[in-house]
C-alpha cells in the first residue's frame, strides 16, 4: 500500500521557520518524483515545488529563496524547509506524487495519483 505521511507543521510567528517531512512507503522511492502543494482556506491548490529522482528541486517563483525542497533516499523521505514565513503561507501542506519521475501541476489535490493527508502550517502573530 502506498502511503505518504506529512509531519512538522505547526504555528509560528512571522519570520519563523518550519521543516516539513513527508514519510513514504510502498513506493519505488528512488525513481519517483514528489511535489509539495498547499491549500489555504477558501483558496485553490497552489504548487509549492517538487524534487526529481536525481535530487533536482524546483520551487515556485514566489517562494524561491525562502523554501527549499530536498529528499533522503535512504529514509524514503522528502522535506520542505520553509524560512522567513509570512502570514500568507498559512495553509495545509501536502506531499504528492505520480509514482514516477514526473512532476505535475494540477488544479485539485485529487488529481494527484498519490497524496498525503496534509499538515497544517499557521503563520500568525
Amino acid at each position: 500500500e502506498v502511503q505518504l505521511v506529512e509531519s512538522g507543521g505547526g504555528a509560528v510567528w512571522p519570520g519563523g521557520s518550519l521543516r516539513l517531512s513527508c514519510a513514504t512507503s510502498g513506493f519505488t522511492f528512488s525513481t519517483s518524483a514528489f511535489s509539495w502543494v498547499r491549500q489555504a482556506p477558501g483558496k485553490g491548490l497552489e504548487w509549492v515545488g517538487g524534487v526529481y529522482a536525481d535530487g533536482k528541486a524546483l520551487v515556485e517563483d514566489s517562494m524561491r529563496g525562502r523554501f527549499t525542497i530536498s529528499r533522503d533516499n535512504a529514509k524514503s523521505a522528502v522535506y520542505l524547509q520553509m524560512n522567513s514565513l509570512k502570514p500568507e503561507d498559512t495553509a495545509i501542506y501536502y506531499c504528492a506524487s505520480e509514482g514516477e519521475n514526473t512532476i505535475v501541476v494540477v488544479a485539485t489535490l485529487e488529481e494527484y495519483r498519490y497524496r498525503g493527508q496534509g499538515t497544517q502550517v499557521t503563520v500568525s502573530s
